[in-house]
């Protein structure tokens, strides 16, 4: 018994962690799922088992690679339906006067400015592509909502995101494009491992959050990208229930 493909969809930042957990949820769920990431061993372990998985190297801070990286999607698949825009990284923290410029640089580069150059690659491929239309799920984070002390850079750069997030949405209307954003918070992953064992508080203390199984988050993108172009869901918030967001501070 064939398998109906869902349709084509890229995962950046696949290599690891959300981007990973989302690729292989979308891949047991019938997507031909395109696997980029700036190293390709962790790519190919995440695509390992899945005939459906490709895995192509782009640093999304670089123009030209997510040109060639959407340039190979088109020459391989002719189509686009799904980005999820997750590639990220968290800089170590700092006061804005301690931050070099170097890691601010770095954050906007790959936080904003890869999320940009993805979603100006992909709305030009879905707004030309026949049939026309699909969807695009940026990975925002709890930090576009409240800050973490000592945390500019990521703050900065979330917040730019919903802003993102808004203007495709807006623009995406008339040719069938949807935009959502899905607010993480504590999921299990490389980048939160400190925070189990003591996070930085706004008092000053030091205190170990609770996490959430990276699962979940896989979970909430599969079901977002699962809905017809016609529903969208524009802003969800998952996190561990018993994390300081509500209230934070």
């Amino acid at each position: 018994m064939s398998v109906q493909i869902r349709g084509i969809a890229l995962v950046t930042g696949a290599g690891s962690g959300i981007g990973r957990a989302s690729a292989r949820a979308l891949l047991a769920d019938g997507w031909q799922v395109v696997l980029a990431g700036r190293r390709l061993p962790p790519l190919e372990e995440t695509a390992a088992g899945h005939p459906a998985a490709t895995v192509l190297g782009a640093d999304v801070s670089q123009p030209a690679e997510v040109d060639a990286l959407f340039e190979a999607i088109l020459e391989r698949h002719g189509r686009l339906d799904l980005l999820f825009n997750n590639a990220g990284l968290f800089p170590p923290g700092a006061l804005i006067d301690e931050m070099t410029i170097e890691a601010w640089m770095q954050s906007v580069a790959v936080n904003l400015n890869g999320a940009f150059f993805c979603a100006r690659a992909a709305f030009g491929l879905m707004r030309r592509q026949s049939p026309g239309g699909g969807r695009i799920i940026n990975n925002g984070s709890i930090s576009a909502h409240v800050p973490r002390p000592h945390s500019v850079a990521y703050t900065t750069t979330k917040h730019a995101i919903t802003g993102l997030t808004r203007q495709l949405s807006l623009d995406g209307r008339p040719f069938s494009i949807a935009c959502s954003q899905i607010d993480i918070g504590n999921a299990a992953s490389e980048m939160t491992t400190g925070f189990g064992a003591g996070a930085l508080q706004a008092d000053g203390s030091r205190r170990a959050e609770p996490l959430m199984d990276m699962t979940h988050v896989a979970e909430a993108v599969r079901h977002i990208a699962s809905l017809p172009l016609g529903a969208n869901i524009q802003f969800m918030t998952i996190m561990a229930t018993n994390m300081p967001f509500v209230g934070r501070g």
